[in-house]
Order: C-alpha cells, then sequence, then structure tokens
C-alpha cells in the first residue's frame, strides 16, 4: 500500500536537458540571471516605496510588476537549478508540488497581463485626460486596479487547476522542463475535452484582452499626440509609451515562441529552453528597460549611486 501511494504521489520529470559539460556553464548562468532578476526588482520596489517622489500609479503599477515577476521567477528557476546537476532518470517532484508549481507558472503569466494592461489604461488616462488624471488614477484606485489584477488571474487559474486536479492519474512522468496545466492533465486517461477548452478559452480570453486593449489605447494615444502640437508633452508621451510597448513585446515574444516551437517536432527541445526563458527573459528585461527609458527612476537610481559613493569617499578620507 505505502509503495502504491508512493507511485502515485511521485511525478518524474525531465527538466532541462543538459549534457555533464555543460552542466556547470549552464547553472552558472541560470543562477546569475536569477540573482540578477531578484537583485534588480526587488531593488526598484525598494527605491519606489522609499522615494515619495515616485509614489505615483505609474510606479506603483510597475510595483505590481516587479513583485510579479520575483514571484514568477522564484517557482521556476530555483527547481531547474536543482535538477541541473540530478540525471534525468532521478528527477522527480511531489504530485501537490507540481501542481503549486504549476499554478505559480500560469499565475505569474496571467498576472504579466493583467497588470500590463492597468499600464496602458494609466498611460492613456495620462495622456488623453491630463487634467483628469489626479482625479481617476488615485491610490484608491491603483490599489482596487492592482488587486482586481490579482483576483482575476488567481480565478482563473484556480479554475484551471481545479479542472486538473479531479482527473485520475495513469502516469507518472512529465516532458517538461517544469510542471505546467497541460503536462499535469496529460498525466490522466480521462477524457480531457474540458481541460482543453477551458485551458484554451482562457488562455485566449487573457491574450485577446491584452492584445485588444492595449492595442486600442495605443491608438486612441497617438492619435491624440498627432492632434497636438506640444512638442514636448509628445515627446514625453512617445517616451513612456515606448517603454510599455516594449515590455508588452518581450512579453509576447517570450509568450509565443514555445507555443510556436512546439508545433514542430524537430523544434521541440527548443521549444522547452523557450518555455522556461518565459519565466526568465522579461523579468530580467523588464526593470533594466523601465531603469534606462524612465527619466525620473533613472535619475533616482543614478542618485542614489552617487550618494553611495560620496559616503564612501568620506569615509575612507
Amino acid at each position: 500500500m505505502e509503495n502504491d501511494t508512493f507511485n502515485a504521489d511521485i511525478i518524474f520529470i525531465e527538466g532541462l536537458k543538459v549534457n555533464p559539460q555543460s552542466s556547470s556553464p549552464a547553472f552558472i548562468l541560470l543562477l546569475l540571471t536569477y540573482i540578477l532578476i531578484m537583485v534588480s526588482n526587488i531593488s526598484l520596489v525598494v527605491l519606489i516605496a522609499m522615494e515619495r517622489s515616485l509614489q505615483e500609479p505609474m510606479y506603483l503599477l510597475l510595483c505590481n510588476m516587479s513583485i510579479n515577476d520575483v514571484f514568477g521567477a522564484t517557482a521556476i528557476i530555483p527547481h531547474l537549478l536543482s535538477d541541473v546537476f540530478t540525471p534525468i532518470i532521478q528527477r522527480h517532484i511531489h504530485y501537490i508540488g507540481c501542481v503549486v508549481q504549476a499554478f505559480a507558472s500560469h499565475f505569474h503569466a496571467g498576472t504579466s497581463h493583467m497588470v500590463l494592461m492597468i499600464m496602458a489604461f494609466d498611460r492613456y488616462v495620462a495622456i488623453c485626460n491630463p487634467l483628469q488624471y489626479t482625479t481617476i488614477m488615485t491610490h484608491q484606485m491603483v490599489m482596487k486596479l492592482s488587486v482586481g489584477a490579482w483576483v482575476a488571474a488567481f480565478i482563473l487559474v484556480a479554475i484551471l487547476l481545479v479542472l486538473t486536479i479531479r482527473l485520475t492519474r495513469c502516469r507518472r512522468a512529465i516532458i517538461n522542463p517544469f510542471c505546467d496545466n497541460a503536462s499535469l492533465f496529460k498525466l490522466s486517461c480521462q477524457n480531457l475535452l474540458i481541460n482543453h477548452i477551458y485551458g484554451l478559452g482562457s488562455a485566449m480570453v487573457v491574450l485577446g484582452s491584452s492584445l485588444c486593449t492595449i492595442t486600442l489605447t495605443y491608438l486612441r494615444v497617438a492619435m491624440v499626440s498627432l492632434s497636438r502640437k506640444n512638442k514636448a508633452l509628445n515627446s514625453r508621451a512617445l517616451q513612456t509609451c515606448t517603454t510599455h510597448l516594449t515590455v508588452y513585446l518581450i512579453l509576447l515574444v517570450s509568450s509565443f515562441t514555445p507555443i510556436i516551437m512546439h508545433r514542430r517536432p524537430e523544434w521541440a527541445e527548443s521549444g522547452k529552453v523557450a518555455s522556461v526563458l518565459f519565466h526568465v527573459i522579461p523579468p530580467a528585461l523588464n526593470p533594466i528597460v523601465y531603469g534606462l527609458q524612465c527619466k525620473e527612476l533613472r535619475q533616482k537610481i543614478v542618485s542614489v549611486f552617487h550618494t553611495d559613493k560620496v559616503m564612501n569617499v568620506k569615509i575612507h578620507k
């Protein structure tokens, strides 16, 4: 009985295929990337929390994105690091741990799209209705929108995983770098029609909503900007919109690349790597993009480093 329970609860997971010669470089690269993600995103959140001048809607929403990126990277990367030096046949994860990892993976993706939609709305109000911006985008409104984004993503993913957990399992192997919903429900031999329909439907709702919202928002922003004669305002609008669109395009490319690669058998292994990069590339690049493109944020970061440098000089004197 104990062996049956063990066999039912332990899932063998393929993880990343790394040959022995590449294990150390892969581990170091992944570890350094994870450190970059943690340091850059957490530093950004701390900087915005400490600087009152940065506690504006756009930067508070950026905190949401940074916290979500830290969460998404932490759900995936540490487990991959532990598997790098483990032979494939010895890689396993408890079923409950696999469900938690799958939830975290999908929750990170859903929340990323939700937060970027809110950021697009923020830019729309700031550029198209500047006189009403402070009355519309209050701290209370930012809080409500942020909570709404996280709760909406939580509910969508919770239903997704509940539909999968109800299934009985007849397999114990996942051919994927980490656990996700599709890998979990493929462990079952039952009818998976409901899982396929809801999984595809919820993904289309999230992706479709973000694409439509951001496309329509920035078309309107472009029209308003072109109708204005104020070059300074247009330049500022273009800068903030370009930053946001860059982050969104990074997210879209990272989302669709593994989907496209999985359609071609000869690209299957590359598709597995691409699925990991979704939880690595956006979290690593987002704080860098915003740090370089947002003038106020860039100035605060420079001032912090300059202050530290001055203090060090005084101490050594």
